[in-house]
Order: structure tokens, then C-alpha cells, then sequence
């Protein structure tokens, strides 16, 4: 599996993602940028569907949760926090507030759950509450 080529990928949406959440619907390219965002995220379904959704459903299992495993991209946030680079010039991201795919867990009784796909490395984080409190899954 060439993680780095994920991390490009799941990159690339998330940059789209956040330029597209500071663009007002009257913005005469927000559709143009919509759809190629659309078309992004469908190529990243097609290419790590089945990868990523045996993660999920061991994700999914740990947590004791029986709500449904939706596609990899659904668990993308609307926008990210961008982080400064490392050493190697790799820009990281966090997330924080209602994002991500709700889950239903008797482990968090009355709590707000949500898991989301963060890149560099690609990983699932669990958010409780709003807050990023673990990593689920990494991709290395």
C-alpha cells in the first residue's frame, strides 16, 4: 500500500475543503470547485474503499457500536485547522467541534461521538464532545 500516495490524495480534498468553506454560495467558481471537490472524493472512494473500511469496522467492533460504516469519505470534516510543517515540509491537520460521522457507543453514554479522517499520516481520530481525543487508526 503506498501511504504516501493516500496522504497526497486525502490532502488535496481537505485543501479543497477548506478553500470551498470560506467561499460564500454566491462565489462565481463555488460550484466549479464543488464539483471538482465531488469528483476527488469520489476517486478516493474508488481507490481506498477497501482498505479503509476494514479499519472502520474494527473501529466500529472496539467501540461497540452497531451504527452503520459509511464511505471513506464521509468521515472527511467540512474544514481543518492547518498545522505548521515539519522538518520535511508535511503540513498536519486538526480538527475540532461537531465534525466527522456520529456514532452511537454505550461506552459514551450521552456524549457526542464522531469519528474523522485526518491526513498526514492518514488517520481516524476520535472526537469526544468536539475534542480530538485519540488516534483510532494510522495508516503508519
Amino acid at each position: 500500500m503506498n501511504w504516501e500516495q493516500l496522504d497526497q490524495q486525502l490532502t488535496e480534498i481537505v485543501k479543497k475543503r477548506n478553500q470551498l468553506s470560506k467561499m460564500d454560495y454566491s462565489d462565481a467558481s463555488y460550484d466549479d470547485l464543488e464539483e471538482e471537490l465531488h469528483d476527488l472524493e469520489d476517486d478516493f472512494n474508488d481507490e481506498y474503499e477497501e482498505i479503509l473500511e476494514p479499519q472502520l469496522d474494527k473501529i466500529y467492533a472496539k467501540l461497540k457500536s452497531d451504527t452503520d460504516v459509511l464511505l471513506p469519505s464521509a468521515y472527511l470534516a467540512n474544514a481543518y485547522k492547518e498545522m505548521l510543517p515539519d522538518a520535511t515540509g508535511v503540513v498536519t491537520y486538526e480538527v475540532a467541534g461537531n465534525v466527522g460521522v456520529p456514532i452511537e457507543s454505550d461506552q459514551f453514554d450521552k456524549m457526542d461521538v464522531r469519528i474523522v479522517l485526518i491526513p498526514n499520516p492518514a488517520r481516524f481520530v476520535l472526537l469526544v464532545n468536539g475534542r480530538q481525543m485519540k488516534d483510532l487508526w494510522k495508516s503508519r
